[in-house]
C-alpha cells in the first residue's frame, strides 16, 4: 500500500505551461456566461482611443460557445503572429552568430577581464539595462539581448534562468519606475493633466528598491547554483539546448569574433536609434534581425544551404515559448468578444469612490496589479483605466499623481509573471526557461516589488504627492 502511494505522489507534477494558460481560456469562457456584458463608449483624442467615463451600459449577452472557445486560439496567434515570428527569427539568427563562436568568444574574454567575478558582471548587466529602461530605451529590443544573457550565465556555468533574470528583471525595474518613460508613463500623466515626467523624485527612489531586489535575489541563487549546480531549478539540463554540459571551452577570440560582434551590436543600436526617431516597432526589429543574420553569414563565409539549416535549427528550438504567447492572447480575446472586460473593470473601480482615501488609493494599485494579467500592454490599460481612475482619484481625496503611480506600478510589476504577456512568454522563448520554471524563481522578487510599491503608494497617500 505505502509503495503504491509513493508511485501516485510521484506522478504528480506542475502542470505545463500549456495547460495552465488553456485553462485561463477555458476558465474565461465560463465568467462570459456568469459576468453580464457591458461596454464603455469610447472617443478618440489624438489619435488616441480613451474610454469616456460615466459612459458605460449594459450590452446584449454573448457567451463564448464551444467553438468559440477552441477558435481564440486560432486568433490569438493570428493576432500575436508578429511576436511569434519575432521569437523563431530572433532565435534563428541568435543560432547563426553562435555557430560562428562570437558571443562564447567575446563573452569569455569579458569573463577574463574580470577574473570571473560573476556577481559583479550580473550586477553591471542587471544595472545597466535597468536604468537605459527607465529612460525608455530598449522596449521590446529586451527580447533580442537575452541571448547574450543566456550566453554569458553558459560560460560563467550558471543556468539560463540567470540569463534572462539579469537581463529581463534589470530591464523591467526600470520599467516599472519608469522615471523618464516617454510612452505609457506620459500617456498615463497626459489623460491625467499631469506635467510630463513629473513626480519623478520618488519613482527614483522606487527603481534603487526594484533594481537591488533583483540584484540580490538573482546573485543569491546564482551563488546557489555555483557552489551546488543540482540546486538549479532547471535540474540536471540548465540550458534547453544542452544536457548540462557547460564545460566546453570557448573558442579563442579572433579578429572575425570581433567583426561579428560588431555586426551584432551595430545593427541593435540601429535599431534603438530608429524606435526613437522613426517609431520603429516589432516589424522592423524582424528586419533589422535578417539584415544582421544576412551580414553574419556573408562575413562569416556560411553557405546559403548551410545557414538555412542552422537557421531552422535555432527556430525550432524556441517554437515551444512562441506558440505559447499565442496561446496567452486567447484570453483577452475570450473576454473582448464576449463583452465581459469593461463590465469588470465598471464593476471593480467605480465602488472604489465610496472607500476611504488611503484604503480607496491602495484598491487602486491591488486592481491595476490583477487587471495587468488581462491587459498587459500599458498604453492599452492606461486607455480602458486612467480615464475612469482620475475622477475616483479627485472624488476619494488623493492626488492625480498618486493615481497616476499606482496605475504604472501595478501595469508593470505583475508583468514578471503573467501567461499573457507576450513579451514575457517571448523572453522566456528565447531564453528556453519554462513558463512554471521562471514561476519557481521569481515569485519572491515579485513579492518585494508589492511589498515597495505598497510603501511608495503610502508614502503618496500620506505626502500628498504632488505634480514635482
Amino acid at each position: 500500500m505505502k509503495e503504491k502511494k509513493e508511485k501516485w505522489y510521484k506522478r504528480l507534477e506542475m502542470p505545463d505551461a500549456f495547460v495552465i494558460i488553456f485553462s485561463i481560456v477555458l476558465l474565461a469562457a465560463v465568467l462570459s456566461y456568469l459576468i453580464p456584458a457591458g461596454t464603455f463608449v469610447r472617443e478618440e483624442v489624438d489619435g488616441v482611443t480613451r474610454v469616456i467615463p460615466g459612459s458605460y451600459t449594459y450590452v446584449e449577452s454573448n457567451p463564448a460557445n464551444v467553438l468559440d472557445l477552441f477558435v481564440s486560439i486560432q486568433k490569438g496567434m493570428i493576432d500575436t503572429a508578429n511576436i511569434i515570428f519575432l521569437i523563431l527569427i530572433v532565435g534563428g539568427i541568435v543560432k547563426i552568430i553562435e555557430y560562428t563562436g562570437a558571443i562564447d568568444a567575446g563573452i569569455n574574454v569579458l569573463i577574463q577581464k574580470t577574473k570571473g567575478r560573476y556577481m559583479v558582471l550580473i550586477t553591471l548587466v542587471a544595472l545597466t539595462f535597468g536604468i537605459l529602461a527607465s529612460m525608455g530605451l530598449v522596449a521590446n529590443a529586451v527580447i533580442a539581448f537575452v541571448p547574450i544573457g543566456i550566453a554569458l550565465a553558459r560560460n560563467l556555468k550558471l543556468d539560463a534562468i540567470i540569463g534572462v533574470s539579469m537581463i529581463y528583471l534589470g530591464y523591467y525595474a526600470g520599467m516599472v519606475a519608469g522615471i523618464f518613460d516617454p510612452v505609457v508613463l506620459v500617456f498615463a500623466q497626459t489623460i491625467a493633466e499631469l506635467p510630463l515626467f513629473s513626480g519623478m523624485t520618488l519613482r527614483v527612489f522606487i527603481f534603487i528598491g526594484m533594481i537591488l531586489s533583483v540584484i540580490i535575489f538573482t546573485n543569491r541563487y546564482a551563488k546557489k547554483v555555483k557552489n551546488d549546480p543540482s540546486k538549479s531549478i532547471l535540474g540536471n539540463r540548465p540550458f534547453n539546448d544542452d544536457e548540462g554540459i557547460t564545460n566546453i571551452e570557448p573558442p579563442k577570440f579572433t579578429v572575425l569574433h570581433g567583426i561579428n560582434l560588431l555586426i551584432f551590436v551595430g545593427y541593435l543600436g540601429f535599431f534603438i536609434w530608429g524606435a526613437f526617431t522613426r517609431s520603429w516597432g516589432i516589424n522592423e526589429l524582424v528586419g533589422v534581425f535578417l539584415m544582421m543574420g544576412f551580414t553574419v553569414g556573408f562575413v562569416s563565409r556560411i553557405s546559403p544551404n548551410k545557414f538555412v539549416k542552422i537557421f531552422i535549427e535555432g527556430a525550432r528550438g524556441i517554437t515551444y515559448g512562441a506558440l505559447v504567447v499565442g496561446l496567452a492572447r486567447a484570453v483577452v480575446i475570450i473576454l473582448e468578444n464576449s463583452q465581459i472586460l469593461d463590465t469588470i473593470v465598471n464593476a471593480t473601480l467605480v465602488p472604489l469612490q465610496a472607500m476611504p482615501t488611503y484604503i480607496g488609493g491602495l484598491m487602486l494599485f491591488v486592481f491595476n496589479l490583477l487587471f495587468n494579467f488581462l491587459v498587459t500592454s500599458g498604453t492599452g490599460q492606461a486607455a480602458i483605466v486612467m480615464p475612469l481612475m482620475v475622477p475616483i482619484t479627485d472624488v476619494i481625496g488623493i492626488t492625480r499623481q498618486t493615481g497616476v503611480l499606482a496605475f504604472i506600478l501595478g501595469d508593470g510589476i505583475t508583468n514578471i509573471v503573467a501567461p499573457t504577456s507576450g513579451v514575457l512568454m517571448a523572453v522566456l522563448a528565447v531564453g528556453g526557461v519554462k513558463w512554471t520554471d521562471w514561476l519557481k524563481f521569481v515569485w519572491p522578487i515579485l513579492l518585494s516589488w508589492i511589498v515597495i510599491g505598497t510603501l511608495a503608494l503610502l508614502y503618496a497617500l500620506v505626502t500628498g504627492y504632488g505634480p514635482y
